[in-house]
């Protein structure tokens, strides 16, 4: 057992792959859509103006996608993990490229170091976020869990909806 099998982390990951899923398959159906989504233990949060019945339609069919082995449908090419990772080792690339500069003047003399370390960590970096999407903060084995609940919640005229998940 590893830290990833905890049953809480387990939840979470899995959660996270089914909204990854669905926002993978709303965005073929609705290409410019702005989406956004969250997890946590008991199901996610997609944010977004997308009516009820077609995101219904989208977690039921990413549910029955993963179940059936469409395992890839977990990762998602602007998911957070992806930003962190890269922000990650760009930041790390750029506080070594400053390590021992001890005046301004070295500081600034090194700015185009750090910038180009910067910048390569960033490119460099890019393979590392889907990596640990696939290994860490998603699942894209379902393991049993089922849809519970689909509603909407609106705010004036911030929409979204809460997907309840068991199992």
């Amino acid at each position: 057992m590893t830290i990833l099998d905890i049953p809480v982390l387990s939840r979470i990951r899995r959660n996270h792959g089914l909204e990854h899923a669905t926002i993978n398959i709303l965005s073929q159906r609705f290409p410019y859509r702005r989406l956004a989504g969250y997890s946590f233990p008991g199901g996610f949060f997609i944010l977004g103006d997308i009516p009820t019945a077609d995101l219904r339609e989208a977690v039921i069919q990413a549910l029955v996608r993963m179940n059936n082995g469409e395992r890839t449908l977990a990762i998602h090419d602007h998911c957070g993990t992806n930003y962190a990772a890269s922000g990650f080792v760009a930041g790390l690339l750029a506080w070594l490229g400053m390590a021992g500069a001890k005046s301004k003047r070295d500081k600034v003399e090194r700015l185009p170091l750090v910038i180009a370390l910067a910048t390569f960590g960033f490119i460099a970096s890019q393979p590392l976020g889907p990596v640990l999407q696939q290994r860490v903060t998603t699942s894209g084995d379902p393991q049993g869990m089922s849809i519970v609940d689909v509603f909407p919640i609106k705010f004036g005229q911030f929409s979204l909806h809460r997907v309840g998940t068991q199992g």
